[in-house]
């Protein structure tokens, strides 16, 4: 792992800011145009950080064809190189202030559905280019007081199609598809993001193709039926509970047909909820879910 600590030519070090998968992210500023940014560095320690490596250069090819508000920019990549092969990675990326969805304790229903709302069309925005995110969870959301959002993480992001060699994801969000290694679609954005909304809105995950396990490491048999947003709390709108049960639908074909029609109907809600309000403004006077 890297160290707390680093010397980078250019760039004054503020402070370790965060962890990832075997990297550690900084806050620095650039010395020549005064900027803050954050830098993910990862150091070649054991064979299976190469995996990582990947991921990172992965990460900074994909954000470097779109070009968009809510997805997190990467400006650079510097490779380190010893004895004719690279043992570190320096990427330097857009910094943004602001929490993972995953450390928010309380949202409201606003909240939910603005921030949803964003996220549908930063990810529309990566299908128009050919990819697909393949890791949408709370902890890659990222959202500010000022009702900003930033999509982060595109390490695991792939073209349209693509069947992965290996299984790829995150275990309480994961697609079925993603599972079973099959075709990779604008679909499995979809679920991802369907089972991100159910965990915002209820606290709870929806059962995935890969079992939960006990404190022993026993696989935990989930067999009764998944009760919907709406069964669990009463208060979530049924029209909002339908659309995230219809999005981690089984198969991609039954989800809804893309990103914009999940825009159009999150358009609805907050119509048929809170009508012509300014609901940017009111968000925080809005009761919260849990």
């Amino acid at each position: 792992m890297a160290k707390n600590t680093i010397d980078i030519d250019g760039y004054t070090i503020i402070r370790r800011i965060g962890t990832g998968a075997r990297s550690v992210i900084y806050l620095a500023i650039e010395e020549a145009t005064k900027k803050r940014v954050a830098l993910k560095r990862a150091i070649l320690e054991a064979p299976e950080d190469t995996r990582i490596f990947k991921q990172i250069e992965t990460e900074y090819k994909v954000s470097n064809q779109i070009d968009h508000p809510y997805i997190r920019k990467c400006h650079e990549l510097i490779r380190s190189r010893k004895l004719f092969r690279t043992n570190e990675l320096l990427m330097i990326m857009e910094f943004f202030d602001g929490q993972s969805l995953e450390d928010q304790k309380r949202l409201s229903l606003i909240d939910v559905l603005l921030v949803f709302r964003m996220v549908a069309v930063a990810l529309n925005a990566m299908h128009e280019k050919g990819f697909v995110h393949c890791d949408i969870k709370p902890n890659n959301i990222l959202f500010n007081n000022d009702g900003g959002i930033k999509i982060i993480d595109l390490g695991q992001s792939c073209k349209l199609g693509q069947i992965k060699k290996r299984i790829q994801g995150t275990p309480d969000y994961i697609a079925p598809e993603q599972v079973r290694r099959e075709h990779l679609s604008h679909r499995t954005d979809i679920f991802n993001l369907g089972a991100t909304m159910y965990w915002a809105l209820t606290g709870k995950n929806v059962p995935t193709l890969i079992p939960k396990k006990d404190e022993f490491g026993i696989a935990i048999n989930e067999s009764s039926p998944v009760k919907s947003p709406h069964k669990l709390f009463k208060k979530i709108p049924k029209s909002l509970s339908d659309l995230v049960m219809q999005c981690v639908e089984d198969k991609p074909a039954k989800r809804p047909a893309n990103m914009l029609e999940i825009t159009r109907q999150l358009d609805e809600l907050i119509r048929d909820i809170f009508g012509s309000k300014n609901v940017s403004n009111n968000a925080t006077k809005h009761p919260t879910l849990s």
